[in-house]
């Protein structure tokens, strides 16, 4: 399987999700240049963490012109896995592969912390090395990662099994308290329809070896590996 990791200019997590899959786990990875107009040598496509483009204007909203990312719609419409991760998701957002904005945390402030998330839908290709309910623990990184949408989205969202992780305590409470941002619903993830897109704003890179205090990230790069 071959995994293919999007570099704008302004990413800076593109190193540490290869080294991930290269180093930790030996499978095949390669860099994407944001000019790149083919994918067809790719199984999986992840868009990392960042300051796409120095998120002048509108976190997102530069990348989301990039020429790699008409071909990442593309890929994603044919049923092809595409994970966005922090800045990733901001991405995935502008360029209307996942519906909802991110908009300032709440208190207006950069957050980088670790955090719980609750696993909510494990039967996706992104999740099944986890079990429904499963309490991770992963760090975040950014100061736009407060997921707004319309009632209407939400709804949809919960109604389609679309969430994939939410806020939550050590214990798997999902509370205001355990909210780092203001997310609506808590929420930290999105699939899209078909559940080949996920976006997310904590970090699983950062959380893949015991080195670095959590390898509960580990868990989506192999769920990628299984391909079925």
């Amino acid at each position: 399987m071959k995994f293919g990791i999007v570099v704008f200019p302004g990413s800076n997590c593109d190193h540490d999700t290869y080294h991930v899959i290269r180093k930790v786990l030996g499978a095949d990875v390669f860099y994407i240049w944001h000019k790149e107009t083919s994918l067809r040598l790719f199984d999986a496509i992840i868009l990392p963490g960042g300051f796409s483009y120095g998120d002048y204007l509108r976190v997102g909203a530069v990348a989301r012109f990039s020429p790699v990312m008409k071909e990442i719609v593309q890929y994603a419409k044919e049923g092809g896995p595409v994970l966005g991760i922090c800045n990733g998701f901001q991405i995935l957002l502008e360029s209307g592969l996942l519906p909802g904005a991110l908009i300032p945390n709440e208190k207006m402030r950069f957050l980088c912390q670790d955090v719980h998330l609750k696993v909510i839908n494990h039967a996706t290709r992104f999740s099944k090395q986890y079990t429904e309910g499963q309490v991770l623990r992963m760090p975040i990184a950014h100061y736009s990662g407060n997921y707004f949408a319309d009632d209407d989205t939400l709804k949809r969202l919960q109604d389609q099994e679309r969430i994939a992780l939410q806020y939550c305590d050590a214990e798997g409470n999902v509370t205001a308290a355990a909210n780092p941002n203001g997310s609506k619903l808590n929420i930290a993830g999105i699939y899209n329809e078909y559940k080949n897109v996920l976006g997310m704003m904590p970090h699983p890179e950062r959380a893949a070896e015991a080195v670095l205090g959590s390898e509960d990230g580990l868990g989506m790069f192999k769920s990628l590996l299984e391909r079925n």
